[in-house]
């Protein structure tokens, strides 16, 4: 039986992409989002393109019993997970620290921090059966320098960083590879259409003059979730053109339009 992914928010736009590229490789492709019917209109144009097997589902925000559903429902497919990628992700926008509602601050916790946590442990539970399997975070290069009006982001992205470090080194005795990517800006619709002048804001004056295509990141999610890093675990991959690695952006040179 062929291998198997399962990856959240996977309808669009980055983890569509991850999507692809496990499909392409002949993966067994599982969809997680949201939305069921856009999780399972995903999953038809995988199978379609691919020629490989499919399945969307409906993932409810913090709720463990569907987590447990979601995993059951795979073994019953007649899979044990190979690789599980939590890219689906609260934003946290404009949340001004001194007025947010703690509510809508813990939300974004609930979501990147506890709900990826309660999926990586259902299947950590199917990898530990086989003695083998990889789990990769998508977080994010805020993780670690940090933007305006985003505590619960930012803060939630680094702890990110500490669960996958402590996952590795708790279920590195059954075989199982906990490691995190770390894009930067990503040339997604909001980027596109220069909402909020993404398109001239600091994040693009990178080192190599560039953004990240969806496929960038798609290509470091599969060597961490292939064999190609099977003695990588508690690693972090930077995606973001060298944002990370210049104390002071090059802001007199020309941006491309």
């Amino acid at each position: 039986m062929n291998k198997s992914v399962f990856i959240t928010g996977a309808t669009s736009g980055t983890g569509y992409a991850i999507a692809c590229r496990f499909a392409k490789e002949g993966y067994a492709v599982f969809v997680g989002s949201r939305q069921l019917k856009q999780a399972q209109a995903a999953a038809r144009k995988l199978s379609d393109t691919y020629c490989i097997y499919a399945k969307g589902y409906q993932t409810e925000i913090f709720n463990e019993d569907n987590a447990k559903s979601i995993f059951s429902d795979i073994r019953q497919q007649g899979y044990l997970l190979d690789t599980l990628v939590l890219n689906a992700a609260n934003l946290g926008i404009n949340q001004v620290s001194l007025n947010v509602d703690i509510h809508d601050f813990m939300d974004v916790y609930q979501t990147n921090v506890g709900w990826n946590f309660m999926l990586a442990r259902q299947a950590a539970l199917q990898m530990k059966e086989k003695g083998s399997g990889s789990i990769v975070f998508i977080t994010s290069n805020s993780a670690l320098r940090v933007t305006e009006n985003r505590c619960a982001y930012c803060s939630s992205k680094s702890a990110i960083l500490a669960m996958s470090k402590s996952l590795a080194v708790d279920w590195g005795k059954y075989g199982i590879r906990s490691n995190c990517v770390l894009p930067g800006m990503i040339k997604t619709t909001r980027w596109e259409n220069n909402v909020n002048n993404a398109k001239y804001c600091l994040a693009n004056y990178t080192p190599l003059q560039d953004i990240a295509e969806f496929e960038d990141i798609a290509n470091a999610v599969w060597y961490f979730g292939s064999e190609a890093s099977r003695n990588t675990t508690g690693a972090e991959l930077v995606v973001d053109g060298g944002m990370l690695a210049q104390l002071t952006p090059n802001i007199q040179r020309e941006l491309w339009v």
